[in-house]
């Protein structure tokens, strides 16, 4: 079933030396291509990374060189907005997507995108893992993949076979992030101690990296200070003032 599929991702970091043909590749990506999208603009591309000097160059670049050298395709997706200034092009006309809700269209656009493409790649027994890092040298990538304005690196996947499976992790109480017709603050008090709790037996008992961590420490600790505080200049230079 499909709910099985969905419900038994794991993030694979570990791949066979199992190579995915491009004919493959050319199949997850139009399965992906049948995510929905806002007004049906389609703002993403995907770069398939199959020079091996290029992909070890955008694997050091987004500090996670193992994913992206071990893995049996390795891909970084954009959100794209140059695709559509040709588009008006051919009608002599012009694009403004300098603003804030086309950026938030074109992220959740090429998101939508990518996890269809993982979606179909795990119903064929591959395995995944998503790659923020691409965020963490978005200049460099951009000069890698000749990027040209309007066109943004979200983030990389790999896809391969797996080596390694990792446990699941268990995900927040369905209470937690399911509301009923209001926004409930007060469940939160009951609700999170017991995930920290799911989540420290789950650390203390995989079969690798243990680790003694609750999931609300971990959060404050990682968001307590701005991540990544160059996107916004980054994304100015990319033509996306956010206004």
């Amino acid at each position: 079933m499909i709910i099985d599929l969905l419900t038994s991702h794991a993030s694979v970091r570990s791949y066979t030396d199992e190579p995915i043909s491009k004919e493959t590749v050319r199949e997850l990506i139009a399965a992906g291509q049948h995510a929905a999208s806002s007004h049906f603009v389609q703002a993403y591309s995907v770069i398939h990374l199959t020079d091996e000097t290029l992909r070890k160059a955008v694997g050091e670049a987004s500090k996670n060189p193992h994913q992206f050298n071990g893995a049996g395709a390795a891909f970084v997706f954009c959100t794209d907005f140059t695709r559509l200034a040709s588009a008006a092009a051919l009608h002599g006309r012009t694009i403004d997507y300098s603003h804030t809700e086309a950026m938030l269209v074109g992220a959740v656009d090429v998101a939508l995108f990518a996890q269809n493409v993982a979606i179909a790649a795990e119903s064929k027994g591959y395995g995944i893992c998503y790659i923020g890092g691409v965020r963490n040298n978005p200049e460099e990538i951009s000069r890698l993949l000749q990027l040209p304005e309007g066109t943004v690196p979200m983030f990389g996947m790999t896809i391969g076979v797996p080596a390694v499976r990792n446990e699941v992790k268990p995900r927040l109480p369905i209470d937690a992030v399911l509301h009923e017709n209001m926004y409930d603050t007060e469940k939160y008090g009951t609700l999170l101690p017991q995930y920290d709790s799911a989540m420290h037996e789950y650390y203390g008992a995989r079969s690798t990296n243990r680790k003694q961590a609750g999931w609300t420490e971990q959060m404050a600790d990682f968001l307590e200070h701005p991540q990544r505080p160059y996107m916004k200049e980054f994304l100015r230079s990319q033509g996306f003032n956010l206004d």
